[in-house]
C-alpha cells in the first residue's frame, strides 16, 4: 500500500482518503516503512503526507493511533503493547507453516503485518501481495481479518 500511496496511484490514494474518518489511524509497522522509505525527494514527500494520517505504532514522533472524539481520545491496547516473546514465535510458526506461492520465500515482515492485523481484529490490510498476506493469515487464523489487493 505504501509503494502504491508513494507512486500516488488513484485506487491506493482512495482507499488512503477514506481512512482517514475511521476512529483508528491506519497502521504502518516500522519495518514496512523501512521497506519502502528512500531518499527520493518525490517519494519522501509523498509518503511524508501519507504518514500524518496513519499512525506506527510506538514510534516517537507519529500520530496516535486513535482520534480525538468528543469525550477524549481512547488507547489501542494493541497499538500501546509490544510484541511478546509468544508474538514472536507465532510469527515464526506462520513463517515456517504458511502456505506461499511458488518462488516466494518467508518474509517476516509480511507475517509481523498479518498477525498485528490479527491482534487488533476486524483489519483490513491493503496489500499488493495478498497471497502472501493470506497465506500468514491462514496459519494465524484470526477471526475477522479481510485483504484487500492494491
Amino acid at each position: 500500500m505504501l509503494i502504491a500511496l508513494g507512486d500516488r496511484k488513484a485506487k491506493a490514494v482512495r482507499l488512503h482518503e477514506g481512512l482517514k474518518v475511521t476512529p483508528h489511524r491506519a497502521l504502518v509497522l516500522g519495518p514496512v516503512l523501512a521497506q519502502v522509505w528512500r531518499p527520493n525527494p518525490g517519494l519522501v514527500h509523498a509518503l511524508a503526507g501519507v504518514l500524518g494520517n496513519c499512525t506506527v505504532p510506538q514510534a516517537r514522533g507519529s500520530a496516535p493511533p486513535m482520534r480525538e472524539t468528543k469525550a477524549g481520545r481512547p488507547e489501542c491496547i494493541a497499538c500501546a503493547t509490544r510484541p511478546d516473546l509468544t508474538d514472536w514465535r507465532r510469527i515464526g510458526t506462520a513463517l515456517g507453516q504458511a502456505a506461499l506461492p511458488p518462488k516466494k520465500k518467508p518474509d517476516a515482515v509480511d507475517a509481523w503485518v498479518a498477525l498485528a492485523a490479527a491482534r487488533h481484529g476486524s483489519a483490513v490490510i491493503f496489500t499488493s501481495d495478498p497471497e502472501d498476506i493470506s497465506a500468514y493469515l491462514a496459519v494465524l487464523n484470526p477471526p475477522d481479518v479481510h485483504v484487500q489487493a492494491v
